[in-house]
């Protein structure tokens, strides 16, 4: 019993300084915002006497945050939408269709999975730039999809190989198409691989800077999270508003991770064992 004991808290001790350091920043943030600038010059790390909304009044209408937030959310919405599609026509094609190629296709698709972005990034810009697609959200879209494709496409692929090659038959002889299979048994049987996937997608896409930063040079269209960063050298006086904008910036990333904690954990253990 005691061995137990001293081995229970030989794991809380480093799982709750490791708690500690991922809410601590957020905290600090939080108090930050709250504070006036002079309150925040004289003592940094004390807590703020008041709630004071003024700041993040400031960062959403002045500093330009609420333009860089609905340009995520545009972004955002049409990217999953897009990897949700294509990824899993191409995980169920994968997975219950044999033809010439799928698995150099599926081999493919876990090859481009260890490619940094950083290696590809020079022809994507200027393939983008020769299409005219460089500065517009169809070109950040088709920028997203083509960089986490090959992750929903494996995830996917791995889900659909769990459900058994009888129910794709049985769906065949009641007279369905490829098609039909697809759309009225794999799509409602896949919801909660898609849900998951979609999440998990959605997180990539809003925490992204370097693909909008390259792609979004303009002020007008630029994401939240390059719009935040820009904050720092346009508000580097005034700390209080900068960590107003990091909080509207963070604010949906937690909604979406506690709310979905769980679906995001099947995404990410996803394809580690074969059903």
């Amino acid at each position: 019993m005691r061995g137990a004991r001293i081995s229970r808290w030989l794991i809380a001790g480093p799982m709750a300084l490791l708690a500690l350091a991922t809410i601590y920043p957020l905290v600090f943030t939080a108090n930050a915002a709250m504070k006036t600038r002079r309150d925040y010059i004289l003592d940094r790390f004390a807590f703020a006497d008041t709630l004071r909304w003024d700041n993040i009044a400031t960062a959403w209408t002045t500093a330009g945050t609420a333009r860089y937030f609905f340009n995520s959310v545009t972004v955002v919405a049409g990217a999953v939408a897009l990897l949700l599609l294509f990824g899993s026509m191409a995980g169920f094609a994968l997975s219950h269709l044999r033809f010439r190629g799928s698995r150099a296709l599926m081999l493919g698709c876990l090859a481009a999975l260890f490619v940094p972005f950083q290696v590809i990034m020079v022809p994507l810009v200027r393939t983008m730039a020769d299409t005219g697609l460089v500065d517009t959200y169809p070109g950040l879209i088709l920028a997203y999809v083509a960089q986490y494709l090959p992750f929903t496409i494996y995830l996917m692929a791995s889900y659909y190989s769990a459900i058994p090659a009888e129910i794709v038959d049985a769906a065949r002889i009641d007279g369905n198409t490829t098609y039909g299979v697809y759309r009225r048994i794999m799509l409602p049987m896949g919801r909660p691989a898609l849900l998951s996937v979609g999440v998990l997608n959605a997180l990539f896409c809003w925490n992204d800077v370097l693909i909008a930063l390259l792609m979004m040079p303009s002020a007008e269209h630029r994401t939240l999270m390059v719009g935040v960063t820009s904050l720092r050298g346009q508000y580097s006086a005034d700390i209080p508003t900068f960590a107003s904008g990091v909080l509207i910036a963070a604010v949906p990333v937690l909604a979406v991770y506690l709310f979905f904690q769980r679906r995001i954990a099947d995404a990410v253990t996803a394809g580690s064992t074969k059903g």
